[in-house]
């Protein structure tokens, strides 16, 4: 999928999050349900780091650029060290693996450790990267018409009210961990869950996505899981414009409603 219709199913994944939390006794003060959903809207653009003319190429500059060059090629190197004879043979890490089960894992419990660990800095770091990324997938046309520095401006200070929200009693520093020294851990969860809903969605696209790796299905180490072909379509395609992104809309709605008990 493109990066908006990513970055929304994040959002509308997170909001769903919040619904279901609500339902199990263990509801989401608002400023976590807002900043768990741009959070997870912008963690849906991470696994594209693999492929440098994504989204998240080009959000931080030449920064971003040659970090994407970077992971293209370790995740070349991975594949061709770890691909079985049925796999095919291919020139670029595109859809390897940043696409899997464990680098979501990984970069979820990255995020929570930081956070945990790095204090208010590494907290306002988190913010300000996902921020930043939630512009670019949420209101791309905006922010391709925009400098890069007004963006960053603007995740900056958003992050900045963000945290300071966060910091007082009661708005959500301790959600779900509630011992000493567990403040923000749940930061990780919205990372978690962003990589693993962009997954989900290539994996409705024509390519499939290795989501599965290392785990082998039949002969392929990197099988492309997917739905029948008959139901994969192409990124872009006016299914996903018109359809799939309509209804991550709605869904997300429904989900902040319930999340928030207005149903």
């Amino acid at each position: 999928m493109m990066g908006p219709a990513h970055s929304l199913s994040g959002a509308a994944a997170w909001l769903g999050v919040g619904a279901a939390a609500a339902a199990l006794d263990h509801p989401m003060p608002w400023p976590v349900l807002l900043t768990g959903a741009l959070i997870c809207a912008g963690a849906a653009l991470a696994p594209d780091l693999d492929h440098r003319s994504a989204t998240i190429s080009r959000a931080f500059g030449p920064v971003s650029r040659g970090l994407c060059g970077i992971v293209d090629k370790l995740s070349y190197t991975v594949y061709k060290a770890t691909r079985s004879a049925a796999d095919p043979r291919r020139s670029g890490g595109h859809r390897t693996l940043t696409h899997t089960w464990p680098w979501a894992l990984l970069i979820g419990a990255g995020a929570s450790t930081a956070a945990v660990t790095g204090g208010r800095w590494a907290v306002l770091g988190l913010l300000f990267v996902h921020l930043v990324l939630a512009v670019e997938g949420l209101l791309w046309r905006a922010a391709r018409m925009s400098s890069d520095i007004l963006v960053w401006l603007l995740g900056a200070t958003s992050a900045w009210i963000i945290a300071g929200v966060l910091d007082q009693p009661g708005n959500g520093a301790n959600w779900l961990f509630t011992d000493p020294g567990q403040e923000y851990l749940w930061l990780g969860l919205p990372v978690l869950l962003g990589a693993l809903v962009h997954d989900l969605g290539d994996a409705l696209t024509v390519s499939g996505c290795p989501i599965l790796w290392p785990i082998p299905v039949g002969r392929k180490r990197w099988y492309p899981v997917g739905p029948p072909r008959a139901l994969r379509f192409r990124a872009g395609s006016w299914i996903e414009l018109k359809v799939l992104m309509p209804a991550f809309m709605v869904l997300g709605g429904v989900g902040g409603a319930s999340a928030l008990g207005f149903i």
